[in-house]
């Protein structure tokens, strides 16, 4: 790249900042000059959001100007995932803006923005608005959008990675699509700090796919982050577990030490049960605040602002704080439980210090023995530098349905000329004509089954192929419905008389077909059936099969569960781990085998009078606890009498009354097409599926003027029109990208199409006399509850003892039990 003169008035404020202009700010400015688009790749404090803007800032500055009045109109988009992050740009922006003294107003616009100054963005636009994925979408529904965005010059996408491989991602392709129709020379820019993957990202962002239109520009390098795996003071790794109770004390003494600590967790409840147990050691009373996404608005600003201030000696979040809110305060990180990710434990360390030339710190506090190993490969992987994240996959249906009815409230549109702006965009880029045209006739009637109903009659087209809406009202009702993220439901877990036990989410309970059992609130419980939001339920007869759910999970990353099944087979590395560690390795070894790279491994062995078989699969809780449904399915069918199953990120272990003397015809590959279609067909997976993606696409509204759907009544609506689909018009685009959903985000099917394909020539059986020292740490969720409390705990502890005396003692094999 050639040399780039920054203005001397921007170069002037870095300079009294004490700050230099760094390599990787310089080159996006280079990139700008030179007309291209750009994906910035550096480490978090490397002011990556500032090299986002200083295109914008020098094409304001004065001394570019010389005798030209500065832009006038919309000229920079900034779009992040978040809406705090974008008022946390905004502040962070406004300074170099006032104290520089150039003519540029900033604004951002979300759902929380009043209507009024809604209204007046799009008449008399700020230059540069901060925004969301769904809130561009509602700007380009707007009739004047073609005027508003018309000279828009530059886009910038912060934290990328956080969702252009998902839904929001498709949604935001689409609508820089549009964008790039509208303004054809606008450039874009994508910001992250943790790409595993910046080629297919480079042409994620490219119009056309055209990757060489996009530089890459990659950040300097900064200072290498100090982790640390925290252990029990007697060096004790616990067998089982996540919450990482035990390190309460010392993780108490952290925070004394420290000025501000961000402990994250996976799951919410966990960041609630971590928060109450630091609340009952506090004897300083210091401020320790809480942070997750189940919290009012209110209540997160109240913590956020609370933070910026300083305020805070400690804070306990979930994802909601994963991207780069900077607070330059923090000094300490830590990651309660396995981090599933060496990007995501990146992103999560970046937010101590918040500098780029000096380490943050983070400690990773392991639940258990399978977390210690996973919290030492994350720590490598981030030593070495290596990231992973998300594939890309093809766009969904529904998103470009509801964009397609955005397109159209804005104002008619040829179907050609709309069908070549969207395949400009990688994610819809294999659209067919066919499928093209199924996606139109649904935003025009619904489909086949539904065109007689005059509400679903949303567009028409004109016999020059011009399409435009029925009615304007419909445009009004779009814009109260329009958006990707649809809360996830909690329903009522109720017996047939009424009688109230509690809440499961509704992804645990989507997975229920009538007859089968699961332990929640102390009791084995039979499913009846699913009614509106309630799922009733009997006392069961015999033992339950199904594991209770404790909460959404992170997912696993393949690139962290490779590397852990690597160090299983590296005898040569145990020494560097803690004695009991390396001590539960070696007697597996001795005992059994070690489920290494290119190996299968499924050891049977019977534990008290029931026979046992754990399958080492490393493919992520999802995969397994849908394997587990499968398999359980399949014992059924072949008289194995299956009595239950529990899985964890690492391995499955299903028992029975009957031993399995051969798991090979349990894992063929024909179970995707027969097992696991009866299961999503007959549980309520394609049910719960079906209403995301009838929300998404405008089939079903939320909102309507007044008055908002509970999501009882949204789910009866869903329902009904699922039943009739199912019947009348099977193949039906909603009931296809339903499918679509089923398979990749619920069930992970996807991993475990590669598992069952791996069984057919890496399956090692080993037949055991009792239980192996690896099978330990999942053989102790077995009857495990969703709130681990008091007696549980307890026995659950003397469990573990007990199954690990049993595991690693080495003498005469035991006899039948």
């Amino acid at each position: 790249m050639s040399d780039v003169q920054i203005p001397p008035e921007i170069e002037r404020w870095f300079t009294a900042r004490g700050w230099r202009v760094r390599r990787h700010q310089s080159e996006m400015l280079i990139a700008s000059d030179a007309g291209k688009h750009a994906l910035l790749v550096a480490d978090t404090g490397a002011g990556k959001t500032l090299a986002g803007f200083l295109p914008t800032l020098c094409d304001f500055a004065p001394s570019r100007l010389g005798e030209r009045k500065p832009p006038e109109g919309l000229h920079t988009l900034y779009v992040s995932p978040l809406k705090a992050l974008a008022h946390d740009v905004q502040r962070n922006l406004l300074t170099p803006i006032e104290e520089i003294g150039l003519p540029i107003r900033v604004e951002t616009r979300s759902g929380d923005t009043p209507s009024d100054r809604k209204k007046r963005q799009r008449t008399r636009p700020p230059h540069v608005l901060l925004t969301t994925p769904e809130s561009l979408s509602l700007l380009l529904s707007y009739p004047d959008s073609f005027e508003l965005f018309r000279g828009l010059k530059r886009v910038v996408v912060d934290e990328v990675h956080a969702f252009a491989t998902g839904k929001r991602g498709d949604l935001l392709a689409l609508a820089l699509s549009r964008l790039q129709a509208i303004a054809p020379d606008m450039q874009r820019a994508a910001l992250s700090a943790t790409l595993a993957d910046p080629e297919g990202f480079r042409a994620w962002l490219a119009p056309w796919g055209e990757i060489d239109a996009v530089e890459l520009v990659e950040g300097e390098q900064g200072a290498k982050p100090e982790v640390e795996i925290l252990l029990p003071r007697e060096e004790r790794v616990p067998w089982g577990g996540h919450a990482g109770r035990w390190a309460i004390p010392q993780l108490m003494e952290q925070i004394k030490a420290n000025r501000t600590t961000l402990i994250f967790t996976n799951t919410r409840f966990l960041a609630e049960f971590i928060f109450q147990l630091l609340w009952d050691v506090n004897e300083d009373n210091l401020p320790i605040g809480i942070h997750h996404g189940s919290l009012s608005a209110e209540a997160r600003r109240k913590v956020e602002g609370a933070m910026a201030r300083g305020e805070l000696r400690a804070l306990v979040c979930t994802a909601s704080l994963d991207l780069g809110i900077d607070w330059g305060d923090i000094d300490c990180v830590v990651q309660m439980g396995a981090p599933k990710g060496s990007s995501r434990l990146l992103q999560r360390i970046g937010r101590a210090n918040h500098r780029l030339d000096s380490p943050s710190r983070a400690i990773l506090v392991p639940g258990n023995r399978f977390e210690f190993l996973e919290a030492t490969a994350a720590k490598d992987a981030v030593d070495e530098g290596m990231r992973d994240g998300e594939d890309f996959r093809a766009g969904g249906l529904d998103v470009l349905a509801q964009h397609v009815m955005a397109c159209a409230c804005a104002g008619p549109f040829q179907e050609d000329e709309l069908l070549r702006e969207v395949k400009s965009s990688l994610a819809y880029s294999w659209l067919t004509q066919e499928d093209w045209s199924r996606v139109l006739g649904f935003v025009e009637n619904g489909g086949y089954s539904l065109r007689a109903y005059d509400k679903f009659k949303r567009i028409r087209r004109d016999r020059q192929g011009v399409w435009q809406l029925t009615h304007p009202e419909h445009a009004q009702r779009h814009r109260m419905n329009a958006g990707i993220i649809v809360d996830s439901e909690m329903l009522m877990v109720r017996f047939r008389n009424g009688r109230a036990l509690g809440k499961v989410e509704e992804r645990f309970a989507a997975q229920l077909s009538p007859g089968d059992t699961f332990f929640f609130a102390g009791m084995s419980l039979e499913v009846e059936g699913l009614k509106d939001m309630d799922l009733i339920v009997r006392a069961a007869k015999k033992s339950a099969t199904i594991p209770s759910y404790g909460g959404l999970r992170l997912p696993l990353t393949t690139h962290l569960s490779s590397r852990v099944q690597a160090m299983l087979s590296q005898r040569e590395k145990w020494g560097r781990f803690p004695d009991d560690v390396r001590e539960w390795l070696e007697v597996q070894d001795w005992r059994s085998e070690m489920p290494g790279p290119g190996k299968l491994l499924v050891e049977s062995f019977p534990h008290h009078k029931k026979h046992y078989s754990v399958y080492y699969t490393f493919e992520g809780w999802n995969a397994n606890q849908s394997l587990g449904m499968l398999i359980t399915r399949r014992m059924e069918d072949r008289g194995l009498m299956p009595a239950g199953f529990v899985a964890n990120d690492y391995s499955l272990a299903v028992w029975g009354l009957k031993p399995v003397a051969d798991p090979a015809p349990l894992l063929s590959p024909d179970i995707l097409t027969n097992e696991f279609v009866e299961w999503v067909t007959e549980s309520h997976l394609l049910r719960r599926a079906f209403r995301e993606v009838a929300v998404i696409s405008g089939l079903v509204e939320r909102q309507h003027p007044g008055k908002r759907k509970t999501g009882k009544q949204v789910t009866f609506s869903t329902d009904l029109i699922y039943d009739v689909l199912k019947k009348y018009e099977p193949d039906h685009v909603l009931l296809e990208a339903a499918w679509a959903d089923a398979r990749a985000r619920m069930t992970d099917v996807g991993r475990l199409a590669d598992l069952l394909e791996r069984s057919q020539h890496e399956l090692v059986h080993v037949e055991l006399d009792r239980v192996s020292p690896l099978a330990v740490p999942v053989m102790t969720m077995i009857g495990r509850e969703a709130v681990p409390q008091g007696a549980v705990d307890e026995e659950l502890l003397l469990e573990a003892e007990s199954l690990a005396g049993e595991a690693m003692r080495v003498d005469e094999p035991l006899e039948w039990e």
